[in-house]
This record gives C-alpha cells, structure tokens and sequence, in this order.
C-alpha cells in the first residue's frame, strides 16, 4: 500500500515531536534517579492517568481486542479480565493509597518497606527483580511483535517475499527509533509524550467511530454475523456457531480453548480477584502509582484510567471491527483456515479510513504502541539500577552514573525483547502466558504480603521460586490446554511455597512489621501487630473500611463493565442497550462519589495525632 503524502507527514512530524519533547525534556529527568524513575513526585494526578491509560493503550492490545471482538462479539467485553482489566478498580478503590502510603520508589524496594533488610529480604528483593525483568521482556517482545504486524501492512518499501520478514523488520526499526526518546527522557519524557498522544488517539477513536456508524447499518451487520453476536450475557457454553459465515473463526474458538465460557469466565474472575488483591505487578502502572504527590491523588489516578482509557479505545476496536465484518469478509473466507485474526485491524485502516483521517490514526497507533513501549522500558533500569546495582554493588555512586547506566540497560532490555518477539510470532499465545502463567505466578505471594503478619520474607521468596518456576514449567506440560487453566495449579505450588516458607522460620523483625501497619494501615490479619502498636499509641484505630471496600469493588467492577460496553452499543446503534449502559454508568458513578471519593483519606485521621 503506498500512503499519500499527506499521511505521511502526519506521521512524521508526530514522530519528530515525539524525539524533540524527550531530549528537550531529558535534562530535567537526568538530574537524579527519582526525577528520572518518577518524575520527582511533582505530576498532577491527572495527567499521570492520562499518561497511565495512554500507555495502556497500545498497538498489539488494540489488535488484539479487535480480534476478540471479532470473533466472540459483545461477549469479548469479558475476556480482558484475563489481565486482569478490573484490577484498576481495586487500585482505586484502596490499593493505590496503601501502595503510595509507602513512599518507595519501585516494587522492589517495597520489599525492603515490607520484609526489612535480613536475609530472607536480599532474597525476596532480588526474586522480585527477577519477576520484574522477566515481566518486561515479556512485554517488550509482545509490542515487538504487534508493531511489526501493523507496521509490514501499511509501509510501502517490502523488502523481502515473506511477510514475516518484513513484520520483524520494521518491528526492530520502530522499536529502536521509540527507544532513543524514552531513554533520554525518563518518566517526565514518557508522561508528557503520553499525554499528547492520548489526545491524538482520542480524536482518531471518534472518528472512526463515526465512519463505522455512517458506514454500516445494523441490517448490513446481521448479515455478517452469527445469532448471539450482539449478547452481552452467556450460559455455560458460548453458543457462537460461524459455519456457513466464516469457517475459520469455529477454528479459533476451539484453538482459544474458550468454548465452555462459563467456567472460562468463572476462573477469570477467580484468577482475577486474587491477582487483583496482590496489587499492581512491578511495571508501568506501579511506576505511575508512586509517581503520584499523596496517596489519594494516586486513587484518583486509578479511576481517571478507567474513565479516559476505555470508551475511546472500544469506539476504535468497535468501529474498525464492524467495518471489517461488513467489509473485509470476504477477503478472510479466501484465506481459508490460515486467517491470522490479529491483522483485522491493520486490514481495516488500510481500506476503509479516508486520506489524512488514517495518518491520524497510524500516528495514533504508532503513538500507543510507543507509549506501552516507553513505559515498559522506563521500567526495566528502575529495577535493575536501582534495586540492584545501587542496592547491592555501587550505594555510593554520583546520580548521573545511575542515570548513564539506565541508559545501557534499557536499550540490552530492548534488544532482548526484539529477539524474544523474533521467535513467538502469535500475540494471543504470549498474552495468555504473561497474564495467565506468569502473573499466576506472582499472585499468592503479593497477595499474603498485605494482608497476612506472619507471612514473612523468606515466604515470600519461596513464594515466588514456585510460582516463577510453576509458569515457566505447567504450561509446557499442559499442551493444547489454555494457560488460564494452569493458573490454579501454579497458585497452589506457589502457595505451598509461601506457608512453608513462612511456618518453618521465625517471623520478620517486629519494628519492621509495626512501621509497615503503622504507616500503610491495611485491613487483614494484623491482629497482634495492631495489640502491640496499641500500647504504644493507644489512639490507634484498625481499618474498618474492609465492607465498604468490598461493596465499592463490586459496585466499581460493574461500572466499569458498563463503560466498556457502552461504545460498543453505541457503534453498533443498539440504542436501547447503550441506554441502559449510560444510565448504569451515571447511577454507579453517583454512588461512587459518595460512598468512595468522599471517604479518600491520605492517611487515617488519628494517623496525625500520633
């Protein structure tokens, strides 16, 4: 496809703003580590939610929500909860403000805050530098692999007769071109070119939205569809038959593993509480979390996310699929049973988006995927220099060379994520690993690390040893399963792991334990602490906010629900449900201001007396 130069201007001078505004920005962000990692916890809590829900917004996940929605209709609305999606209603209903109350810079360190500075604590902090890396390299290679699909459909110059050649390619020149900015400009970089690319996504996403509504009616779109297409709701089976409209798609199903979506939706939403409960893996989200000025301003960036993130990006996924249904049909039945799903998307901005609207929509993607780029790499040096280099070899070194050396590891992490990416060639496989395997994985120690006194350090490391050991190893003995059915066994190896670890040696330091519930103030099993610290502050009151906490989850999760099908109705004009929607959305949100956002407390009242 040869773009017309309008385009391609578009594109390009977006990527030349997007280079100028992180070596502009670099000076301010080199000055030490906490100005580089999290922007010296100056950013209002707004824009740290814009730039959070732009880095969510990225290419391979938004090619792969159109493949959902492709394929298992307004029934894919469930299916993110593989992440899990709703874990920002967790983070905004109370974690965010536990996780801030800390004051630490990275996950790693919150080790530290956690378990102290013994010997089951050195372990518990490098394994979860471990987990952390392995998180990134996973994430890097899975934008790898997005940005090359997206990026061999579009750009003209095809260099080779195998499409899989052309994708890598260009996925390592895209990648290496978004690495230069990122490393220069550390998170002050990485929110401010988030923020003007959410804008710039956001009008894309309207737009499309509306082309796919004046382009398609719902009477083109039963035609292309199968009975039960348009159902929100499901039984035990999912009850979508294909045959006669698109074989392969029956194909796709069975291949996904996710047939019998009752008891598929059951253990998401079992894998997803729990992982939920555990708090944010050591990426991104967690670098946003405590980039934040207070604790409640990191709450209320937990909510901004689910508010700006998701209606633009399903009135993109929902317009561009109906086009490609409608439209692009035809050319998948020719394909036969060889129809890669996740190239939808490109397909479709490349034969139904007008001049200038579609340099506008690949500047948008390209800036999605270099916002998830730029967040993961961020990540990486926050772990490995700063919880390990400074931490265990060089504690004394000038900030510029803690700086310098960020540099050099982001840009190894790079090149490793580029060669993980040139060997997994199918973003649904390494999805359903990270989110399933590898965060099933991390579940059962971070979980206990909240809410439990006794679970100790050297659990945790245990913990960890199993679950990191379990995703690597039960999958590859499950062939042919789908991983999230390998999430309960690994959660239970790892939990072996945690209580034995925990039982068979003494507990952590007592200061470490009473400084952690002082400060943090969660609700659990911190019954003796909480005696203990009584004596010595007998105006100390324990969290009682455990009901209302659960009542806001639930509330929160369907009202993020809601704003996740809404544009989806909207797109596919079925004016009663997106009513319904909206108005469920305006009751949930009016409940949440009162029983949630009124009641946001940086720290506990009697906190400030003590």
């Amino acid at each position: 496809m040869q773009l017309h130069w309008l385009d391609l201007a578009i594109i390009l001078a977006y990527i030349a703003a997007t280079l100028l505004i992180g070596f502009w920005i670099s000076k301010r962000a080199s000055k030490d580590l906490r100005a580089y990692f999290l922007g010296g916890n100056t950013m209002p809590w707004y824009m740290l939610g814009l730039s959070n829900a732009s880095g969510m917004f990225d290419i391979s996940g938004t090619m792969w929500m159109v493949y959902l929605l492709f394929i298992y209709g307004l029934k894919s609305v469930w299916i993110p909860w593989l992440w899990p999606v709703f874990n920002q209603i967790f983070m905004m209903v109370f974690l965010s403000m536990w996780l801030r109350r800390t004051g630490v810079m990275t996950g790693a360190e919150w080790i530290t805050f956690r378990f102290g500075k013994g010997q089951g604590a050195r372990l518990s902090h490098l394994i979860v530098v471990v987990f952390a890396l392995l998180n990134v390299i996973g994430f890097l290679a899975y934008g790898f692999i997005g940005i090359g699909k997206f990026a061999a459909t579009f750009l003209p110059w095809q260099l080779s007769a195998d499409p899989t050649w052309n994708a890598n390619l260009y996925g390592i020149i895209i990648t290496l071109v978004t690495t230069i900015y990122v490393v220069k400009g550390g998170m002050f970089s990485v929110v401010f070119t988030e923020v003007m690319q959410y804008v710039l996504m956001t009008i894309a996403c309207i737009a499309v939205g509306i082309i796919a509504m004046n382009e398609v009616s719902p009477e083109m779109l039963n035609k292309v569809i199968p009975d039960g297409w348009t159902q929100l709701f499901f039984g035990a089976k999912l009850d979508l038959d294909w045959s006669g409209i698109l074989d392969a798609a029956n194909a796709q199903i069975a291949k996904d593993g996710w047939s019998m979506f009752g008891a598929f939706w059951m253990m998401m939403l079992f894998k997803g509480a729990l992982q939920s409960m555990a708090g944010p893996a050591p990426n991104y989200d967690m670098q946003r979390v405590l980039s934040t000025r207070t604790p409640t301003e990191a709450a209320k960036m937990s909510f901004f996310v689910n508010v700006v993130l998701l209606f633009p990006r399903y009135l993109l996924v929902a317009g561009l699929t109906v086009l490609a249904l409608v439209f692009f049909m035809g050319d998948l039945r020719q394909m036969g049973p060889n129809v890669d799903f996740e190239l939808i998307l490109p397909f479709a901005l490349k034969n139904y988006i007008p001049v200038g609207l579609l340099g506008l929509l690949i500047a948008g993607l390209l800036a999605a995927f270099m916002s998830t780029f730029a967040a993961t790499v961020n990540a990486a040096p926050a772990y490995l220099v700063n919880d390990v280099y400074k931490h265990y070899i060089n504690p004394h070194a000038e900030q510029k060379t803690y700086v310098r050396l960020s540099y050099l590891v982001s840009v190894v992490f790079v090149l490793i994520g580029i060669g993980i990416g040139l060997f997994v060639q199918s973003l649904n496989d390494l999805v359903q690993w990270i989110v399933a395997a590898l965060y099933g994985g991390y579940t059962a120690s971070n979980l206990l690390k909240w809410y439990w006194w006794r679970f100790n350090s050297h659990g945790y490391f245990w913990g960890m040893v199993g679950g990191i050991g379990g995703a690597m190893v039960v999958p590859w003995l499950m062939p042919g399963i789908a991983d999230i059915y390998a999430f309960p066994i690994i959660l239970l190896i790892s939990l072996v792991g945690c209580i034995a670890g925990s039982l068979l040696t003494p507990p952590d330091d007592e200061a470490i334990l009473k400084h952690f519930y002082l400060k943090v103030r969660p609700w659990g099993f911190w019954k003796p602490i909480h005696d203990k610290l009584i004596v010595e502050y007998p105006g100390l009151v324990k969290n009682k906010d455990l009901g209302r906490d659960v009542v806001n989850v639930v509330v929160g999760l369907a009202w993020q629900t809601a704003i996740t099908a809404a544009p989806i109705f909207l797109v596919i004009e079925h004016w009663r449900a997106f009513g319904i929607s909206m108005l469920f959305i305006a009751l949930s949100s009016i409940f949440l201001k009162f029983n949630w956002w009124n009641k946001l407390q940086d720290y506990p009242d009697e906190l400030a007396k003590l």
